[in-house]
């Protein structure tokens, strides 16, 4: 098999045939052939619009079946994919889309109160820039009629017949394993996104690796609860399925009870999440009316693993394996654990080398990696991809950790200023970037403060330009017109100065009140 997602798309079509390979729980099931035709049909609806090869393709949407089609149809006509965190604003999500210049957007209309594509085209409106020529709302939920100046979902199919099949497998057959097939962003400790270009061969490397060590197959049924849009959600989900022939199950927003009920009725076996999802499961008062018998492979990270919780998702949820693992979008799978790995070993560390990489410390402690599989560097950035991968081709995470005598990581720190809310990533300068923007702050600083429930939430500290009044509310208002919520400060303090060293850097963690 050639290393592209559309040759994987054909492979797993002639080798898992007629096995399910998509579940939407309240919609269709796809078997790998039908897969194989919804994707080669949205390709063909895609090349009918004008979407040539190279172009790019953004899905701004929550985990559906629509996603997965949208996704490897795009990649099917040539394109490359343009994952859009779902809980971005109109002004974020319009940054992403210009900056890619995608030609063609899938977004999900109403969903969760929100008119994605609304949104977008307000932002359009107020930046004075164009929208995607091509944009598709998904119907994640009932919702309006479509919105003027966009193509439905079901309208694929009509435009698709306008294109022989012939001329979409010709698309697929041209795509070649070192073309790009994704830029997935991610926000940077300057606090401008940046976006991180892999090529199909690595995708698919990544996710081989992740599937072998996992010992994803074709009995397996995997619920995805981390986001497509995440490197997670779509190279060790979508792609890792796809490889393997497990069947992937979405689910569309996380809620407790509703991840144990499909657990029981589609009989998952494997769950991957951060912590958070394990100790709710565990902690749920009626847990014992599901069953969780099927499970047997869970990988969680990104945060503190306590033993005893490794050791009660063995023994009281059925996992037969635990791993831990590592990873960043540059690299998205770096370490891992290994099936058999105690429970000490798992909760402790990241485990070891995976997916081709070699892990070394530097002097200073900061995590280096190198592989086949780093990314081929930042989208229109040489400088921070120059800062990021140094000349010996050492991909610089910022992480800083240490490595045992058996090559096991453990991360001791993240980077300096980065927290994690909620199970996503916060860079302050980002959020210190948009306070910049309201009248009447002189200057801020935002740092990751301890919370029960999101492991970490936002403390702003400001200083107001002499003549201002401003309260608490009016900051965080005016940061959830421009941030998703999860790097909206949940907490506001004033202050006439902010503390500095010698040479006026502001000192966080004085701000967190950590010994100097």
């Amino acid at each position: 098999m050639q290393l592209t997602i559309p040759a994987a798309v054909t492979h797993a079509a002639r080798e898992f045939g007629d096995r399910i390979a998509l579940v939407e729980p309240e919609g269709p099931r796809l078997t790998y052939v039908e897969l194989e035709e919804q994707v080669r049909l949205v390709a063909r609806a895609l090349i009918a619009e004008g979407v040539g090869a190279l172009d790019r393709v953004a899905v701004w949407s929550p985990n559906t079946y629509h996603w997965v089609l949208a996704a490897l149809g795009a990649s099917y006509a040539g394109a490359t994919v343009v994952p859009v965190n779902t809980r971005f604003t109109g002004a974020e999500a319009l940054d992403v889309i210009d900056r890619t210049g995608s030609v063609c957007l899938f977004a999900t209309g109403p969903f969760l109160g929100v008119d994605r594509i609304a949104e977008l085209g307000s932002a359009a409106r107020a930046e004075r820039r164009p929208m995607p020529r091509v944009v598709v709302r998904i119907p994640a939920r009932p919702g309006p009629e479509g919105t003027p100046g966009t193509l439905d979902w079901a309208d694929l199919g009509e435009r698709a017949a306008t294109v022989p099949r012939a001329t979409a497998d010709e698309r697929a057959d041209a795509v070649g394993p070192d073309e790009i097939s994704d830029i997935l962003f991610t926000s940077g400790t300057t606090g401008r996104s940046k976006g991180a270009m892999s090529s199909h061969r690595q995708a698919l490397s990544v996710a081989a690796a992740w599937a072998g060590i996992g010992g994803l197959g074709p009995d397996d049924r995997y619920l995805v609860v981390n986001p497509f849009f995440n490197s997670f959600g779509f190279k060790a989900g979508i792609l890792a399925c796809l490889l393997t022939g497990a069947a992937m199950v979405p689910q569309i927003v996380f809620d407790i009870d509703r991840t144990l009920e499909l657990v029981a009725r589609e009989r998952i076996t494997v769950l991957p999440g951060p912590p958070t999802i394990y100790q709710a499961m565990l902690d749920h008062p009626d847990r014992a009316k599901w069953d969780t018998s099927t499970l047997r492979l869970a990988v969680t990270g990104a945060t503190t693993v306590p033993t005893a919780l490794v050791e009660r998702m063995r023994a009281e949820l059925s996992f037969e394996t635990v791993l831990t693992a590592y990873g960043l979008t540059e690299a998205v799978v770096a370490t891992m654990c290994r099936p058999g790995d105690d429970p000490a070993t798992v909760a402790q560390t990241s485990g070891r080398a995976a997916a081709g990489f070699a892990v070394r410390i530097a002097p200073n402690g900061e995590i280096l990696l190198r592989g086949p599989n780093v990314m081929r560097g930042y989208l229109d950035d040489p400088a921070a991809t120059a800062e990021a991968v140094d000349a010996e081709g050492w991909l610089h995470t910022g992480d800083i950790g240490r490595l045992d005598a058996r090559g096991y990581l453990t991360i001791t720190d993240r980077l300096k200023d980065m927290y994690i809310c909620g199970g996503f990533n916060v860079y302050p300068a980002e959020v210190e970037q948009a306070l910049a923007r309201l009248d009447g702050i002189a200057e801020s600083a935002v740092v990751g403060m301890p919370d029960p429930r999101l492991g970490e939430v936002g403390k702003a500290f400001v200083v107001a330009r002499p003549g201002y009044r401003l309260s608490a509310d009016e900051v965080v208002a005016f940061c959830r017109t421009r941030l998703a919520n999860f790097k909206v400060p949940r907490q506001v303090e004033f202050r006439t100065a902010l503390p500095r060293n010698p040479s006026g850097k502001v000192l966080k963690n004085v701000l967190r009140g950590e010994q100097t």
